[in-house]
């Protein structure tokens, strides 16, 4: 994925358009004469969905030596949970650059030794997969590069694109690649029928004219036809757009895409409703896709930095209406990399350590297969329910709800949909039919009538953000195995059952009262009283075992409580805290203490679920000023510890002298509700990079202004859904843990307060809007002056404004406004964000001008 983006491809070709059918045990796919990728035995249209998976490869080869973890053994660990997950595509760019050298000649290393490896477990589970040959990236990332003997480290991304040596040595290497030979298949890769399709390269970047494009492509082309291999062959087309006639011109069959609806590297995790954000894949250039009888495919797709599951549904539903036949998340972490997410931090799934969002990727795939392709199911909000699946922002939930399957990512309140028919129930918390206290996914398979499989997973436990600066020596996620009470109501199997242990060295005994038992992580067969049917650990389970399990054990050797503080709060305002604690042994008490070491007033808290504590300062303890408070866990008997100091003792023992308290601003009513102070927030804007934007100080103490400078507001990528043009320049700020927290006081204020400046000594218009969860924006524009000096905006004024897609998308050309059906009223409590644009209200003889304006604050009074 480069510094941002992998890839996800599928392709085989022929010189023409269209491949021809054939009987050829080579080819088990071709693209007919709409454009429609088909199964050659049966003319079905190719579906499939998986992610991006890199352990032969770069970082996540090298940690494995690091960690002293065998590569193979991973690969078999994952690849079970791939086939668990109901995924059944794979999609890799291969890193060339460590398997080739500056000539294009392959190299038989450990790297392609363990490819070849890990395509073998794929095709014993019956996962298909899509390759790309040439990654161009080095190795590096997100660590430095190493050297390297390939040509992608030699002559770098650009150069390979033109420089005829590179060339040469990239129609070598294609050639090669395609004709090796896995040795545990005994298959060639041209020749391998779970091989659906090649795509040539990772992210190509072309600079030059249309004819060097497609020059440059179909020699490529050329020299993997050369090897008789029949299989479509694709070529990314999201990148340098300006040419796609050129791309579509070329001997391919058919084109990638990539979507980031959320941006990259926001460098924490993303708050708000982002549903909003995926509602369109629209593709500007589909006349010419269309024209030319391509397929489609996605290579790689992430809702990146987005830590909630209720996201992956609504953009593979977006893709089946954009005509896209097959996709890739990317990229699944290794599970012995999870606890750090190291590889890349933007991104973070894994079965075992994120369970929602890939139970959620779990319903993606549904989707894919499901959804016939250009199936248009309205615009957002009406279409978070859709055929048989369900996605909801309030509740962080995504649902799939059909005749024979029951998934959910989240405790969800509605009846399957036909129980009688149920083979399936996969999920996390709480439904009709199972209640779990647990904090791992669950997986219920239907053997046979009164017969179920029943796996669990461990507790997965986030103790850091795991979206922020990450390294092998920082743990942002741990693994508790723990036993949890489960309650089912599966009529199948009655009020009275046995449970039975069948996992290796699994010796876990419980028995069932009233629907209810104790479980542990593991595997088990879940049998109804009087039926005789016998089942052996090892018998088939689809590609699996019934005994297969895996999950790393525990890794929680030492206490870790995580505690956000509330910033600020209105006097007399009740105040609810609340803390997540996990730790070898559960705590004897945890306990909220005001005050320093003289009279401190001790609040109980109290487990509301899993490791989470909540406990309420009363009103009458929250007068105006400074509120200091710590956290006292009492591992034991004698044991105490403080927090945030993380010290042993109490902050009323004599000599617990290390004090430094969590703190809260505690203000009057009448005091502005902050909502955007540079000094504080600046780094954290949501925004597109312009090199004209700096963060400055002022002459004030504590003091900086936020400049942002905009040569050219046009949006060159992108346009209206009328085809004009887009002169916006939009940047974002989330205030909804401000709003929350000044909830009882936000109804008393009336104005939105500037206080900042334009630059070039010149009037700017800005337009500030209130965006609220549902994603509808309510703004107005103020004239900002060259003095600096505070600017008013009555709240009642706002009017309904258009909302702008933040973060921006990735490919730049999707929609750059929000296409909505929604119709709410203005509600300063469901306020999520507050959206600046410079654009609205400027003149057309003054568009094409520079403009801007530094802020310091923004505030409600």
């Amino acid at each position: 994925m480069g510094v941002s983006t992998l890839l996800f491809l599928i392709c085989l070709l022929m010189p023409a358009n269209v491949i021809a059918q054939n009987t050829s045990s080579k080819k088990n796919v071709y693209v007919d004469e709409n454009g429609v990728m088909r199964w050659e035995k049966n003319q079905e249209e190719v579906k499939g969905f998986g992610v991006n998976y890199t352990v032969p490869f770069a970082h996540a080869y090298r940690s494995a030596k690091q960690l002293k973890i065998d590569p193979k053994e991973a690969i078999d660990n994952d690849v079970y949970h791939f086939s668990r997950l109901g995924f059944d595509l794979y999609r890799i760019h291969v890193w060339d650059t460590e398997v080739s050298d500056t000539l294009g000649n392959l190299i038989d290393n450990e790297h392609l030794k363990l490819f070849d490896y890990l395509l073998k477990k794929l095709n014993e589970k019956g996962i298909n997969y899509v390759i790309t040959p040439i990654a161009f990236w080095g190795n590096g990332w997100p660590e430095h590069d190493e050297y390297t003997p390939g040509f992608s480290h030699k002559y770098g991304k650009d150069k390979c694109l033109t420089n005829p040596d590179a060339i040469k040595a990239q129609e070598n290497y294609l050639y090669q690649f395609l004709n090796h030979v896995n040795p545990y298949t005994g298959l060639a890769y041209k020749n391998d029928p779970n091989l659906i399709a090649f795509e040539i390269s990772n992210e190509p970047q072309h600079h030059g004219t249309e004819k060097e494009a497609t020059d440059y492509i179909n020699r490529m082309v050329a020299s993997m036809r050369k090897t008789n291999c029949e299989k479509p062959i694709f070529y990314n087309v999201s990148h340098s757009v300006h040419l796609a006639d050129a791309y579509f011109k070329s001997d391919i069959q058919g084109g990638t895409f990539q979507w980031y609806p959320t941006g990259l590297t926001y460098q924490k995790e993303l708050a708000g409703n982002l549903l909003p954000n995926v509602d369109n894949y629209n593709i500007p250039f589909e006349p010419i896709i269309k024209g030319s009888k391509k397929a489609k495919i996605v290579y790689e797709f992430d809702a990146a930095d987005v830590g909630k599951s209720y996201m992956y549904p609504a953009m593979a539903r977006s893709f089946r209406k954009a005509g896209i036949q097959i996709g890739t998340q990317f990229a699944y972490d290794p599970t012995y990399l999870a606890y750090a997410n190291t590889e890349y931090n933007t991104h973070y799934m894994n079965l075992v350590y994120t369970p929602q969002k890939a139970l959620s990727l779990m319903i993606t795939s549904e989707v894919f297969h499901k959804i016939p392709m250009n199936k248009d199911f309205g615009k957002y909000p009406d279409n978070s329910t859709f055929d048989d699946f369900r996605v909801d922002y309030i509740n962080d939930l995504a649902e799939y709800n059909s005749d024979n399957k029951f998934i959910y990512t989240n405790n969800t309140n509605s009846i399957p949909k036909n129980e009688k028919k149920l083979k399936q129930i996969t999920g996390f918390g709480n439904s009709a039919l199972v209640k779990y206290t647990g904090l791992g996914a669950y997986f219920f398979d239907k053997i046979d009538t009164g017969v179920w499989r029943l796996e669990v997973l461990p507790d997965a436990i986030w103790v850091d953000d795991p979206f922020g600066r990450n390294s092998l020596k920082k743990t942002v996620a741990v693994i508790k195995w723990e036993t949890h009470n489960m309650i089912l109501s599966i009529k199948d199997l009655g009020t009275d059952f046995t449970i039975e242990a069948i996992n290796d060295n699994n010796e876990y005994t419980t028995t069932v009262t009233n629907n209810s038992f104790n479980i542990r992580p593991g595997t088990y067969i879940l049998t109804k009283k009087g039926n005789s049917k016998k089942l052996l650990a090892n018998n088939a389970f689809g590609v699996n075992k019934l005994k297969d399990f895996y999950a790393p054990k525990t890794t929680v050797t030492k206490p870790w409580l995580k505690h956000t503080t509330i910033n600020e709060i209105t006097e007399n305002t009740a105040v609810v805290l609340n803390v997540q604690y996990v730790a070898p042994e559960k705590p004897k008490q945890i306990q909220i203490v005001l005050g320093g070491n003289t009279k401190p007033v001790a609040i109980d808290m109290v487990n509301t679920h899993g490791y989470n504590y909540s406990g309420t300062i009363p009103s009458e303890n929250v007068n105006q000023g400074v509120l200091t408070y710590n956290i006292v866990v009492k591992t034991d008997e004698k044991t105490f510890v403080t927090y945030p100091e993380n010290e042993e003792g109490k902050p009323s023992d004599w000599d617990f002298y290390k004090s430094n308290p969590y703190k809260i601003r505690v203000v009057s009513k009448e005091n502005p509700v902050q909502l955007f102070n540079a000094q504080e927030d600046a780094a954290f804007l949501v925004r597109e990079w312009v090199n004209t934007i700096k963060t400055l100080p002022t002459k004030n103490a504590n003091e900086s202004e936020y400049q942002v400078n905009v040569e050219n507001l046009l949006q060159k990528e992108v346009k209206t859904l009328e085809g004009e043009n887009i002169y916006n320049y939009s940047f974002k700020h989330f205030i909804k843990d401000k709003i929350i927290q000044n909830e009882a006081n936000l109804h008393s204020k009336k104005n939105i307060v500037f206080k900042g400046k334009s630059l070039n000594d010149k009037v700017c218009k800005l337009e500030i809007a209130l965006v609220m969860k549902d994603g509808s924006a309510f703004g107005g524009i103020i004239n900002i002056n060259p003095k600096t000096d505070e600017y008013v905006l009555p709240i009642k004024d706002l009017k309904k404004v258009k909302t702008v897609s933040l973060p921006r998308p990735y490919p730049s050309f999707l929609p750059y406004y929000l296409d909505h059906n929604l119709n709410s009223d203005f509600n300063i409590a469901a306020v999520e964000s507050v959206q600046f644009s410079i654009g609205p209200g400027i003149s057309k003889n003054e568009i094409n001008s520079k403009h801007g304006i530094s802020i310091i604050s923004i505030k409600l009074e």
